[in-house]
């Protein structure tokens, strides 16, 4: 490496650190990337990618129990192999990180990564304790941090006494316990539970208001629907007050009597990995341990940016990787700025719930006068034929112009729908060009459509695939 390339310290190895560290050496830094424990981070490692092959095949067990065709296919209970199963996801997860992280890293010789635990001395120099317990410091002229983060634990009392899960342990073990309760209701909540469910567990989820409660009320409603319809016990307004686990049973006291089960799965939200960073030191701003950034990406240290999970930024991981490019081209010289205006969040529940934009409770907050339509989906021809017709699309606009300013799916792919909501959203369209635009016929898609044509048009009055 040559001493006069700029020098870019990246702390972690996940989807915003490097995206940070490829974008930074390909515009011609050198970059010393640390990472305390294994390359790859959360997404790779331990979230998306295990969780949604979980929940794929958790989709598969359900269908071959049952499904809308049951009458001319015959449907059989499966057997879950549980152990069978975790070796087939950790062999998707290694081969991944390796392809993704490990052998990207191994081949940029503009990379070196330092196995250790990094902490800020000053504002131009990190104290790296390393496998061997040795410290050494390492200088740089840009630091990134990129550290994300881990599930949150409650201050439930006696529940740090107890083998309760996190998403992280849930999704690493082999068995599937008979009953299972949750903690939580939002995305990793309800997501695991539905997945644990179909794999063979009787499913009870706590949550303190309501299911999803910080999306449109109609999402958590058809939510809770679809999850009753499975047998998933959904206890609103419940929160635990006492755990303990006796005889290899947890009893979980709440507000609403006392529940019994074989595992606790506790999913409340993440917390940011930034307390050993020694951040005080440097005067790096953060707001319960989440790092404080401006639209650049820099805190308000000079020369010191960071992205992902760790900050105040929304937690999805191509958020991360998005602020980790932009800073590293903000850290060597460039202008680029995050515009999260039009970002997509998809959970993936069966139906899947997808999103962008204002809800139509976000946009009055914010002033708009609205107009909203909500479109029931056995209006959607995608949906007739598969025989299944839970959920909705709902289009919120601005009331004058027509102007698209979010929408809200609840539909089976609803997350392969959504990305044409941003699109539209970003091209600052009217709710009468969705409309008038050519959509496919039989995509779930193009429900959009079908849901724009009702802001004019009774569209149960016209003909399958009428323009």
């Amino acid at each position: 490496m040559s001493d006069n390339k700029l020098h870019i310290a990246v702390i972690g190895s996940g989807g915003s650190a490097m995206a940070a560290a490829l974008k930074a050496t390909e515009r011609g830094a050198r970059v010393t990337l640390i990472e305390r424990g294994t390359i790859g981070g959360t997404c790779v490692n331990t979230g998306c990618v295990p969780s949604k092959i979980m929940i794929r095949a958790a989709h598969i067990a359900h269908l071959r129990r049952k499904s809308p065709f049951d009458e001319s296919i015959t449907a059989t209970e499966p057997t879950i192999d549980r152990p069978l199963l975790l070796a087939q996801q950790q062999a998707r997860v290694d081969e991944l990180r390796h392809a993704k992280y490990e052998g990207i890293l191994a081949d940029n010789p503009d990379i070196t990564v330092v196995q250790g635990e990094a902490r800020f001395m000053d504002a131009r120099t990190l104290l790296v304790k390393g496998t061997d317990g040795k410290e050494h410091e390492i200088g740089f002229d840009r630091a990134f941090i990129g550290t994300g983060a881990r599930p949150t634990i409650p201050p439930i009392p006696g529940l740090s006494d107890t083998p309760y899960w996190t998403s992280t342990t849930a999704l690493a073990s082999g068995t599937i316990p008979n009953r299972l309760i949750v903690i939580g209701a939002s995305v990793v909540a309800v997501e695991l539970a539905q997945a644990f469910a179909r794999l063979g567990s009787e499913v009870t989820i706590l949550a303190r208001s309501r299911l999803l409660s910080r999306e449109d009320p109609a999402v958590g409603e058809a939510i809770q629907t679809a999850f009753q319809a499975e047998g998933i016990s959904v206890m609103n307004e419940t929160q635990a007050s006492q755990v303990s686990y006796t005889n290899d049973e947890f009893i979980v006291a709440s507000n609403a009597g006392e529940l019994r089960a074989d595992r606790l799965l506790v999913a409340v939200g993440r917390t940011p990995n930034t307390e050993l960073l020694n951040l005080n030191a440097i005067d790096v701003e953060t707001d319960h341990g989440a790092v404080i950034v401006n639209e650049h990406l820099e805190t308000r240290v000079p020369g010191v940016y960071a992205a992902g999970d760790c900050t105040n930024q929304p937690q999805f991981v191509y958020v991360a990787a998005a602020g980790g490019s932009r800073a590293a081209v903000n850290m060597t010289g460039g202008d680029a700025r995050l515009d999260l205006s039009a970002m997509p969040a998809v959970v993936f529940t069966d139906p899947q719930i997808a999103t962008v934009g204002l809800s139509e409770a976000e946009a009055k907050a914010r002033g708009y006068a609205t107009d909203s339509r909500t479109l029931t989906l056995d209006n959607v021809p995608r949906a007739l034929v598969n025989f299944d017709t839970r959920g909705f699309i709902k289009i919120v606009a601005e009331r004058d112009s027509g102007q698209l300013l979010g929408v809200q799916a609840v539909a089976g792919e609803a997350g392969e729908l959504i990305q044409t909501a941003v699109m539209a959203l970003r091209a600052r369209m009217t709710v009468n060009d969705i409309a008038n635009e050519l959509f496919p016929y039989l995509t779930m898609v193009e429900g959009l459509k079908l849901c724009a044509q009702t802001f004019t048009k009774d569209v149960t009055q016209l003909s399958c695939c009428a323009g």
